[in-house]
């Protein structure tokens, strides 16, 4: 598909000035230049072009709050300097698997002061003697390179959410966090409840158990009872006619 017809399809019914991020990936550019940018793209903070055939990024509109460019796998050689003029504000490049070669072909990132993290792994410049060191003599205001800083040390997590999204989809995660935990609350006390009523029942099954082995203890007893007095009765009877016999 040709860059400009996704980019337009990726506008989803939205103005470009309402796009904050632009994933245009694996599309492709017809002269190698950026096709269907423009400067209306005011907002854009996160811009991703990973293979789509760039030989430059000369075409590159002004992106003023642009934070995350990703052209990795494409076929620049040189021509960064038009980052500094189009996207001042920007803390992360990727140029990974792309035709640079020389050290001079990067030394135009001097001017984005803003820089904190470059990739250029499977670039030939990444073969060179004193490659890291050399990097970050040549640009002093980054942090990361590769992925790592200047004591081998990772790019933690929270710095590489910083430079994925733009701001407010943590808080998003945060409410639907809160909300979920509100549910998982209200699923205890509701379980609690029934916990409870059902030992209350058990309780009571018990309690109506043990009235009904009294009413039948007082039934055995009345049967009992009545079976002596008909015994009383008839021994009285007998007595009576041995004194009858006497007279």
């Amino acid at each position: 598909m040709e860059m400009k017809k996704r980019i337009s399809l990726e506008l989803r019914n939205r103005s470009p000035a309402e796009v904050v991020e632009l994933v245009v990936d694996n599309c492709r550019s017809g002269d190698g230049e950026v096709e269907g940018l423009t400067d209306e793209y005011s907002d854009l903070e996160i811009l991703s072009m990973v293979s789509v055939g760039l030989n430059s990024l000369s075409k590159l509109p002004s992106l003023p709050k642009l934070r995350k460019l990703e052209v990795s796998d494409n076929s620049i050689s040189g021509g960064l300097d038009t980052l500094a003029e189009k996207c001042p504000n920007l803390t992360y490049l990727n140029l990974s698997g792309n035709k640079i070669k020389e050290l001079s072909s990067i030394e135009a990132l001097q001017n984005l002061k803003n820089l904190k993290s470059l990739d250029l792994y499977s670039c030939d410049v990444a073969s060179i003697d004193d490659y890291r060191d050399s990097v970050f003599e040549l640009l002093p205001q980054l942090t990361y390179l590769d992925g790592y800083d200047q004591e081998d040390n990772e790019v933690p997590d929270s710095d590489e959410d910083d430079e994925a999204g733009p701001p407010g989809d943590g808080d998003e995660d945060d409410e639907d966090d809160d909300e979920e935990g509100s549910e998982g609350d209200e699923d205890e006390v509701g379980l609690s409840y029934l916990m409870k009523e059902g030992i209350q029942d058990e309780e009571d099954d018990g309690d109506y158990v043990e009235e009904e082995e009294e009413d039948e203890e007082e039934e055995d007893g009345g049967e009992d009872g009545a079976a002596v007095r008909g015994e009383k009765r008839k021994r009285d009877a007998e007595d009576d006619g041995d004194e009858d016999d006497d007279e």
